[in-house]
């Protein structure tokens, strides 16, 4: 019997390469089709990206778990890339960390993240951000792997944002101990140097993620210095979106201003295949009932 190979078998065989993952972050289903599109192995289901899109919000603790799981289970439908989701602080107590992960697992994902912020959370890189203590942050990291051991098929990034309120000795000290409790992958955010991010690649052991801002508090470094320092996921959690605001609102500059816009568009026939119309129309071949003229 041939063995079904999961989305988190996907992502462990990633790992397994030691290679540096460059991971563009989504935040629908048709950002994630272009990134697999565009052969990328690996994609995120950036938090700010999906409050932005989903609901016009910032990334303050808007959104709930039932919005965000909706937002996954749309995009793990649309790719076969392995999707890492965002699971925030857990939506509650150690218990609603079990549900959260067990959730995103059957919803498709080959991982989940849990952080350690205060509940609302807030974007790594923005300001007032707060953290649980560490009794808090250990069990909500204990619970998502009590999951992944109960049967969910899923790997645990495990985030700290203690950085920002407490240093980078603290955020270290409790990356360790998320190690030590079964974390798959490894998330200090907000580094605010090259020698703070080559601290936390040297005393950390494991998978390690980066965190890639345009703009942001951590340095905006090449894959190649990211895998030197010893990182093995480099995330980009919203140049899509903001390439993509960036182009409509030019958009809708010139279409104000009443002038030609056709530079600024995709090819309509481009347009057409990268949905996955022409997909469609050669699958709906097989079946006479389906078929339309061209």
């Amino acid at each position: 019997m041939t063995k079904i190979v999961t989305p988190a078998d996907k992502l462990r065989d990633l790992l397994a390469t030691g290679d540096l993952i460059t991971m563009p972050c989504c935040f629908d289903a048709l950002s994630a089709k272009l990134i697999e599109q565009e052969g990328f192995g690996l994609t995120f289901m950036s938090g700010f990206a999906t409050s932005a899109v989903r609901i016009g919000e910032p990334d303050l603790g808007l959104m709930s778990y039932g919005e965000v799981l909706d937002q996954a289970r749309n995009i793990t439908d649309a790719v076969s890339i392995p999707v890492i989701g965002d699971g925030d602080t857990g939506y509650g107590n150690a218990m609603n960390v079990r549900r959260t992960v067990t959730g995103f697992a059957k919803a498709g994902c080959a991982a989940v993240m849990i952080e350690d912020q205060l509940a609302p959370k807030r974007c790594g890189h923005t300001k007032g951000k707060e953290v649980v203590g560490r009794d808090e942050a250990f069990d909500r990291i204990k619970a998502a792997v009590d999951a992944r051991e109960a049967g969910a098929d899923i790997l645990i990034l495990a985030r700290t944002d203690a950085r920002h309120q407490h240093g980078l000795t603290e955020a270290i000290d409790r990356t360790a101990k998320f190690k030590e409790l079964g974390a798959d992958i490894l998330f200090v955010e907000a580094p605010k140097s090259v020698v703070e991010m080559r601290t936390v690649c040297a005393e950390l052991s494991g998978p390690k993620m980066a965190n890639i801002v345009e703009g942001g508090e951590t340095p905006d470094l090449s894959p190649e210095e990211l895998k030197e320092i010893g990182y093995q996921i480099a995330a980009y959690p919203l140049s899509l979106m903001a390439a993509a605001m960036k182009a409509m609102v030019e958009t809708l500059q010139t279409m104000r201003q009443g002038v030609p816009r056709d530079d600024k568009l995709m090819a309509w026939p481009d347009l057409r295949q990268r949905i996955g119309f022409d997909d469609y129309y050669a699958e709906s071949e097989r079946y006479a009932s389906s078929r339309r003229d061209s």
